[in-house]
């Protein structure tokens, strides 16, 4: 089987689009905070609040599938930052 082939941001985009019209009223509010990943090929989805287990069901039960990450009720997976050290010049 031929794997289409996506950028990041078509996967976003898919993705999203997935969550807000197909799964967003099914799992809002009572999974807030769980991780979602769904086929963007196929729309179907896994929850837990392990990233990597929702991800690991998924990809169980569909190989080929093309995941995105997002969490629920919130607008992004992961948020990320960083300090810099502290220089006396």
């Amino acid at each position: 089987m031929t794997t289409p082939e996506y950028t990041i941001d078509e996967v976003c985009d898919r993705g999203k689009q997935i969550y807000r019209e197909q799964i967003q009223v099914l799992v809002e509010p009572q999974e807030n905070g769980k991780f979602i990943v769904i086929d963007v090929e196929s729309g179907d989805y896994e929850i837990d609040a392990d990233s990597l287990v929702a991800g690991d069901r998924l990809r169980e039960r569909r190989p080929d599938s093309i995941g995105f990450l997002g969490r629920v009720g919130y607008e992004s997976a992961y948020n990320m930052g960083w300090a810099g050290a502290h220089r006396n010049d």
